[in-house]
């Protein structure tokens, strides 16, 4: 099956007939000469749960009563990480797999559980459907006895102890993640099922698993650099993690899907559709979300454009384990997305309740309640989560994880970023107002996820950065278009400019309004192509209206405007304005980090915060040069798909990289606080990050992008190399026209340069990228093939042409440690340049 964009990965069920149809099949009779009676394997002492199965606990043997009307109904087996050790890579509440199941009557005395893992479907009227329907078939994944019939005799009673218990591909860790963690056999002595429960959508089995480990991570392909080896690994030999298995009764009848369409942000899912009429098979893509619909008595006010109230709404509860100070802001984090829904035409559509005190019927692993988990994690992280139907995009589970540590995580951006210009923000520890304020925002961000929506990493590009420090508007606006950019606060706002909280804290724009209206929007067919015309005009009228509602993706195409934690629509402009508010958190750092009895460790952690923050400046900066946009069109709509950043843009990043990063940064090396946080004998920040930025600079990605949109081009109007090497070479040797001394940080940088270069002309000769393909990397993953392109002469001739340069300015260079440097220089590019090259005679 061809892997659409996805929140998860996921086994697709084939359907048999129409996309909308459910899967019939007719039960075979049970045969039952070896079953036993009830009592026998269910005795009065048995630990009974009624729900979608009753789940029996016969002392250590735990057995699945299944309803006759369940068999053949297809039902969703997902497993996650509920706990880890310290130091693993995975971390609770982590998605492992999943799969379509069903269960059936077998042979004698058997019950079947099937593996639902077709992904075709044809129409049944199309002559192709009977060969679609010979050429696929469900295998037969376990079989179970028939241990007992139901006390009416309409359920089967299977023993699923061993399905829980022991090491398989539905209740267990998959291969891979094995490797990833080190981990050899499951060990049966230390493992074992912590609970089970049932319910009346659903079953919910919780296991404890020890597994041997052998202390030494394994490299999945493509997965980079494995972790350390977790602490528990290497001190007892094992590693034990707790796991949770629930098992969801499907729709019988599908929701009518909304086609997959990659201009707007939602996951995905499909299978793949054939036709009598066809030439190739097609994807038939949909979109992920909840289903919502309006009252059938309020069809007609739908249709006319009146606000309605959903037939079902979507309702959140807040975890009791919550403390009481965050719920009303988590409940107004939910409430936030009505606006949305109302452009989408319901009012009312979602709802943010705390859960009932002392309700002993309800609970959190019911499938039935979407809820906001509180989890008290040290992981300072928050995630949305949700479990969809494979035939049609519904959501049928979902909840956010909130781990406790994440208020960390917001306390220091907000610190770093918002303090300049908010002076509530120039502490340690917030007011609850303004810790709820940031608490709302991010579970505003992970509820639209759980509603179907990815990130719009391009969103914040659409921004004018003039716009971000004008007061009434940004206020008005807020400063991003979405909340499912990584957009966090108004760092371009100056302390001048007088922007109160509602111009500095994300918000849900009007790209999230637009999205809701174009994925939700009832239109009561249940045809498919008909919907699809309709989203269709819908989705080509608002862009044509609107270039705000453009969605750039997730930031992995190495588009500049795409990127993580920026703001506006020109990086070198909102980050010189980001980089004048570091310097004024700096001249504060030990005054807005006191805190009684503190051993510095605050003012430690916030310099640091600092630091990765001025890194963020110069990356985002960085990418604009050699980047490539990509704007996903229809023919329907004019321009191009790909198109190069603008030349004078590029120069522009690297004249701001010149000045705010490779030149040497006094403001950064604040001795009043690097004496009481840093040992003198290590690296200094600043370094790391300069060699980090030229790297990137310099990535053979943005070498080989230049050539090639240069050949594609053709005009002479792009940014080409040579002058990237030119502008880089001229900034980082400026010394050379000036012969003013070169502190430590300039030389380090300057040998850091020919490093890099060196590095990049060996890879063009000797195309270890190449290699990496062969040995099984991904387009994605490996870098790109420079070998026989204009890199390796160019880089080569710009090295000998450097050397002449130093050469010139040697003589009048008067300081010594400069000038043994640059006689050093002259003679490492000699010698590498030797090694490399036989200079062709004239």
């Amino acid at each position: 099956m061809k892997k659409i964009v996805m929140l998860f990965s996921f086994c697709w069920m084939a359907l048999a007939g129409t996309a909308q149809k459910p899967i019939i099949r007719k039960a075979q009779p049970a045969l039952t000469s070896s079953v036993k009676p009830y009592a026998v394997i269910i005795p009065a002492s048995a630990i009974s749960k009624p729900g979608l199965f009753t789940i029996h606990k016969v002392g250590d043997k735990y057995f699945f009563e299944i309803p006759d009307s369940i068999l053949h109904r297809e039902l969703l087996l997902t497993n996650w990480l509920t706990k880890t050790p310290g130091g693993s890579p995975k971390y609770g509440g982590e998605f492992l797999n999943q799969q379509v199941i069903s269960f059936e009557k077998g042979t004698t005395g058997k019950i079947f559980m099937r593996l639902i893992t077709l992904v075709n479907a044809a129409d049944s009227m199309n002559m192709i459907s009977k060969a679609v329907s010979n050429a696929n078939v469900d295998p037969i994944a376990m079989v179970f006895d028939l241990k007992a019939r139901g006390k009416s005799n309409n359920s089967s009673i299977i023993d699923v102890t061993d399905l829980f218990m022991k090491d398989n591909a539905f209740s267990g860790l998959d291969v891979g993640i094995k490797k990833m963690l080190g981990l050899t056999g499951l060990m049966a002595d230390r493992t074992f099922i912590k609970a089970m429960h049932a319910y009346p959508v659903n079953v919910e089995i919780r296991t404890t698993r020890t597994y041997g480990a052998s202390g030494t991570p394994i490299t999945v392909a493509g997965a980079g650099t494995p972790p350390a080896p977790m602490e528990a690994a290497t001190q007892a030999g094992v590693v034990t993690l707790e796991l949770s298995t629930s098992i969801l009764l499907m729709p019988k009848i599908p929701m009518t899907p909304r086609k997959l369409d990659l201009r707007v942000g939602y996951f995905g899912d499909g299978y793949k559709v054939y036709g009598d009429d066809q030439y190739k098979e097609e994807d038939n893509s949909f979109i992920v979300r909840c289903r919502l619909e309006p009252k059938p008595e309020d069809l007609e006010k739908y249709k006319r454009g009146e606000l309605v109230e959903p037939k079902k709404p979507i309702v959140y509860y807040v975890d009791p384990a919550t403390p009481k100070q965050w719920r009303p802001y988590i409940i107004a984090a939910i409430n936030d997305w009505n606006p949305a829904f109302e452009q989408a035409g319901f009012k009312n559509a979602i709802v943010g309740k705390e859960w009932p005190e002392n309700d002993t019927t309800m609970s959190l692993e019911d499938a039935r309640y979407k809820v906001v988990r509180y989890l008290p994690s040290e992981t300072a992280n928050a995630y949305g989560f949700n479990v969809h139907d494979p035939r049609s995009g519904e959501i049928l589970q979902s909840y956010v994880g909130w781990n406790h540590n994440i208020m960390k995580l917001l306390h220091d951006w907000y610190f770093i970023q918002a303090s300049p210009i908010d002076s509530a923000a120039r502490s340690m520890k917030f007011s609850v107002k303004l810790m709820g304020s940031l608490i709302r925002f991010a579970v505003s961000h992970e509820i639209g996820h759980t509603l179907g929506l990815r990130h719009n990493m391009g969103s914040s590009s659409l921004t004018p950065v003039a716009k971000l420090r004008d007061k009434k508007w940004v206020e008005a606006n807020g400063h991003t278009v979405s909340i499912m950019d990584y957009a966090r606060f108004n760092y371009v706002a100056q302390p001048q400019d007088s922007i109160s909280e509602k111009g500095i804290m994300p918000r849900i724009g009007i790209y999230d309004k637009w999205a809701i209206q174009w994925g939700y929007k009832y239109y009561g067919s249940p045809d498919l192509q008909q919907d699809t015309r309709q989203s269709e005009k819908l989705l080509l009228d608002s862009l044509n209206a609107d270039k705000k509602l453009w969605f750039g993706g997730e930031g992995r195409n190495f588009d500049a405007r795409c990127q993580t934690e920026d703001l506006g629509d020109n990086s070198m402009e909102a980050n010189s304005y980001g980089i004048k508010n570091l310097k004024i958190v700096m001249s504060h750092l030990n005054d807005w980090t006191k805190q009684d009895n503190d051993t510095y460790t605050n003012l430690l952690d916030m310099y640091r915060q600092l630091l990765n923050q001025y890194q963020r400046y110069a990356y985002q900066v960085a990418m604009n040069v050699g980047s490539v946009c990509v704007q996903t069109k229809s023919v329907e709509q004019p321009g191009d798909v790909y198109f190069p950043v603008e030349k004078a843009k590029q120069q522009a990043a690297v004249a701001f990289l010149n000045k705010e990063v490779f030149t040497t940064q006094p403001w950064l090396m604040n001795n009043s606080i690097l004496n009481k946080i840093s040992n003198p004998l290590r690296l200094s920040g600043l370094a790391g990050i300069q060699n980090m930025v030229l790297n990137q600079l310099l990535s053979d990605r943005v070498l080989n992008s230049l050539c090639l949109t240069a050949q594609r081009d053709g005009s002479g109007t792009v940014y080409t190399l040579k002058e990237l090497i030119s502008d880089v070479k001229d900034g980082i040797f400026s010394e050379l026209k000036t012969n003013a001394p070169i502190d430590i940080y300039r030389r380090n940088l300057q040998k850091e340069y020919i490093t890099r270069i060196f590095a990049a002309i060996k890879e063009a000769e000797f195309s270890t990228h190449g290699l990496a393909l062969l040995f099984g990397a991904s387009q994605e993953e490996a870098m790109p093939v420079t070998s026989n392109t204009d890199i390796s002469s160019l880089l080569s001739f710009s090295l000998e042409k450097l050397s002449k340069e130093i050469q010139i300015a040697i003589p009048n260079t008067k300081e010594e440690d400069s000038k043994e440097h640059l006689e050093y220089l002259v003679q490492r590019i000699k010698k590498g340049l030797a090694q490399r090259f036989v200079k062709p005679t004239k």
